[in-house]
């Protein structure tokens, strides 16, 4: 194996850009992942950015499976707006526009 490999990538540390709480969401640059622990502001922790996650949904919008999702940094939940956030990944299962979760396949990058 070459000298220079670090990881899979699936898992990276990064600061808190904010409280986050273990198992939500949080945007570092262009760069979203899943805090793995509760974390104050500025903590450096374990995120997850890839895999397939229940986060926080923006009510008012249903979701199609495959349908593009995005990270609204403001309200931090996922939204299917694309205008000012961040793709994140796709919708994995439905959602109804009431929902307050909903189950986001993580695209891995930025």
């Amino acid at each position: 194996m070459a000298n220079n490999y670090i990881s899979t990538g699936d898992r990276i540390p990064l600061a808190a850009p904010y409280a986050v709480a273990s198992g939500a969401g949080a945007l570092v640059g262009t760069l979203f992942g899943v805090a793995l622990q509760t974390l104050a502001n500025g903590i450096t922790g374990e995120f997850a950015i890839r895999g397939v996650w229940d986060l926080a949904k923006a009510t008012g919008a249903a979701w199609t499976v495959g349908a593009a999702l995005y990270w609204d940094n403001t309200n931090k939940n996922v939204t299917t707006t694309s205008a000012g956030n961040t793709k994140i990944g796709v919708a994995a299962v439905a959602a109804a526009s009431g929902d307050t979760v909903g189950r986001v396949r993580l695209n891995g990058s930025f």
